[in-house]
C-alpha cells in the first residue's frame, strides 16, 4: 500500500490562554515519498511537533491539508504508528501487554498478534522482559517497548516526535543504531522530529530545516550516505558538509548570521 505523505500549504494558529492568536506554521508544503526517512530539525517552538500532530490526524490545520497514500487525513489512522518523547507506557501492566495494547483496542489480540509482539521484543533485545512492568526497565528499554508498540500493527507510516530526547547520550546513540536496524529490516515512511543535527543526518534520507515560529521550511537537505550506516560515518566529509549546511540555517538565524 502506498504511504507517501503530502502536506499542502498548511498554516496553523493556536489560541493562547489570553485569547490572542499565536501562529505556529505558515505555508508548509512537504512531500515524503513512500518508504523514505525524513528528519525535521529547527529551533525550539518552530512547529515541528505541531506538524507531526497534523499529519497524525490528532489536530486539524487552520488552513491546508494532508494526505497519506492519496487519502485525506481527517482523524488518526490505523496504518500510522506514533512514538513520542516519553514512552507513555501503561505502568500497571506488563511489557507484552503494553506492546499488544493497540491490537487490544481493535479487538485483534490473537496468537498471530502475540507472535508479532514477541518477535518485535526479541528483535529489540527485550526477550525475557515480556512479563516485567515498565518501572523495572531503564529509560532506553522503555522507549524500545514504545517503538515495538508503534510497530505491532505493522503501520505503513511511523511518526516519531523526539523519541530519544529524554535519554542520556550513550543510550541515545544506542537507540539511534537500533532504529537504523529496524528501518533496514522493514522500511517505512518516517517523519522524525529531532533537535540533534548529527542524529538527523545519520538516520535520514533527507533533512527538512524549519525556521523559527511561525515555522516555514527554509531548506531540504538530501542525505546520500550509503546504507547500512553507523557512527563511523560522522567523520565522513559528506556527513560533515550536510551537518554544516543544516547548522548554518539554525544557528545563523539564531545569531543573526548569514547562511553562507
Amino acid at each position: 500500500m502506498a504511504s507517501e505523505i503530502r502536506v499542502y500549504q498548511v498554516d496553523h494558529v493556536y489560541e493562547s490562554q489570553d485569547g490572542s492568536e499565536v501562529p505556529a506554521l505558515a505555508g508548509i508544503s512537504l512531500e515524503i515519498p513512500d518508504r523514505r526517512f525524513v528528519a525535521v530539525v529547527g529551533p525550539s517552538g518552530c512547529g515541528k511537533s505541531t506538524l507531526l500532530r497534523i499529519i497524525a490526524g490528532l489536530i486539524a490545520p487552520s488552513e491546508g491539508g494532508v494526505t497519506i497514500g492519496g487519502t485525506p487525513v481527517t482523524m488518526p489512522r490505523e496504518d500510522v504508528g506514533i512514538v513520542f518523547q516519553t514512552p507513555t507506557l501503561l505502568p500497571w501492566t506488563t511489557v507484552l501487554a503494553n506492546v499488544l495494547f493497540p491490537l487490544s483496542l481493535r479487538g485483534r489480540v490473537n496468537s498471530a498478534g502475540r507472535d508479532k509482539a514477541e518477535g518485535l521484543l526479541r528483535f529489540a533485545g527485550l526477550a525475557g522482559f515480556e512479563h516485567k512492568v515498565p518501572s523495572e526497565l531503564s529509560g532506553g528499554m522503555q522507549q524500545r517497548v514504545a517503538i515495538c508498540r508503534a510497530l505491532v500493527t505493522n503501520p505503513n507510516v511511523l511518526l516519531m516526535d523526539e523519541p530519544f530526547g529524554a535519554l542520556d547520550a550513550l543510550t541515545r546513540e544506542e537507540m539511534s543504531l537500533e532504529l537504523l536496524r529496524i528501518c533496514e529490516r522493514d522500511p517505512k515512511t518516517i517523519y522524525f522530529v529531532t533537535h540533534s543535527v548529527s542524529e538527523a543526518v545519520l538516520l535520514s534520507d533527507e533533512v527538512v530545516v524549519m525556521s523559527s515560529r511561525p515555522g516555514r521550511i527554509v531548506d531540504r537537505v538530501p542525505i546520500a550516505l550509503p546504507r547500512p550506516r553507523g557512527f563511523d560515518f560522522v567523520d565522513r566529509p559528506d556527513f560533515l558538509a550536510s551537518a554544516r549546511r543544516i547548522r548554518a540555517h539554525i544557528f545563523g538565524e539564531r545569531h543573526g548570521l548569514g547562511h553562507g
